[in-house]
């Protein structure tokens, strides 16, 4: 391995641009080596003022480029089977942004893959194991200091939906970090969901059923349940609280820059998700190339992604039917006995 990890990006859209910048003067022991993206003009402005890369329209192009040793797979989610198993065909260690792969059915052939494999290449990009405040709250609950964990109540709320999101998309998409947050910090499985629907907001694009309510159940007893609301119009809000049998514990509370001016005074909220969690994304970018280098792979596999996707397709199956829906999940390869969770 060279003294710089080269990484090929692939993508340069809103995540992948950032990612190029935080490869490229965010953290330390590595290097863009390749930038893909089907709009190569888009590319080419990620990669701008970066000294020895190569853009390219297309991902394998990118990933037989000069010097690629690693891959950052930013595109959009129908594209990274594709991606990710190329990248285990050349031996590539990968990051891969969630979701690892939208359908369940298309994250199995990807765990299926690597599992063949016998090793474990992949890390799936839930950055908010790497957050500093939901690693303190893992601690907490791991140490035991405050009883079994019975339920978690969590909040996801975003200024404004994008051009084009579903109602699906509120859970395939957004509280696709909540499933994987839940399981990380329970250690259990999530087995089903029910997805409750209010009235929805009139800030909501027409026939957005936003904001939602949902629920799942876990296989150690516990409750989770999710506020999604991604119209909210004031800001970029996310918070878990863990309520346990001898007290709770709460991640998330807006503690940023207290503003005062003409007679009020207010905290500030954060705008969008690169905001709240840049930290989180560094620390995230860092561990996977610290790994990398030394022949490791570390954070959330790609089981992980699976079974985020499982989960997500059961509550969008729930969101639609209207009813309780159980989750589905294959059996775990021996690759992933250490659950990663």
């Amino acid at each position: 391995m060279s003294e710089l990890l080269g990484v090929a990006v692939l993508g340069a859209g809103h995540m992948g641009a950032d990612h190029v910048r935080r490869l490229d003067r965010g953290v330390s022991g590595a290097r863009v080596a390749a930038v893909a993206d089907p709009d190569t003009a888009r590319a080419k402005e990620a990669a701008a003022g970066i000294d020895g890369v190569t853009v390219h329209a297309e991902a394998e192009a990118a990933l037989d480029a000069p010097g690629v040793e690693a891959v950052l797979i930013a595109s959009p989610g129908p594209a990274h089977e594709e991606a990710l198993l190329a990248a285990f065909a050349r031996g590539l260690p990968v990051l891969c942004e969630k979701p690892m792969v939208p359908d369940s059915e298309g994250a199995l052939r990807v765990v299926e893959a690597e599992a063949r494999g016998g090793r474990r290449l992949a890390q799936v990009g839930f950055m908010r194991r790497y957050d500093a405040e939901y690693r303190r709250l893992k601690r907490v609950l791991d140490d035991g200091c405050l009883g079994r964990p019975l339920m978690l109540h969590c909040v996801h709320r975003n200024v404004s939906s994008p051009p084009g999101f579903t109602s699906a998309m509120l859970i395939d998409s957004s509280v696709s970090h909540e499933i994987d947050a839940a399981r990380w910090l329970l250690g259990q499985e999530l087995t089903a969901v029910t997805v409750l629907r209010p009235r929805p907001s009139g800030g909501a694009p027409q026939g957005l059923l936003d904001p939602q309510f949902v629920l799942f159940e876990t296989d150690g007893g516990a409750l989770v349940d999710v506020e999604i609301f991604v119209n909210c119009g004031f800001g970029y809000q996310v918070r878990c609280e863990a309520v346990c049998e001898h007290g709770s514990a709460r991640a998330g509370e807006d503690h940023g820059l207290l503003l005062t001016t003409a007679g009020t005074a207010g905290a500030e909220v954060p705008q969008d998700y690169l905001v709240r969690f840049a930290d989180a994304y560094d620390r995230e970018v860092q561990a996977w190339v610290d790994a990398t280098r030394q022949g490791r792979a570390t954070g959330p596999t790609a089981w992980d992604g699976y079974a985020a996707s499982a989960v997500a397709e059961a509550g969008v199956r729930a969101l639609e039917s209207g009813l309780r829906t159980p989750v589905d999940l294959a059996p775990r390869p021996a690759l992933y006995t250490d659950t990663g969770r």
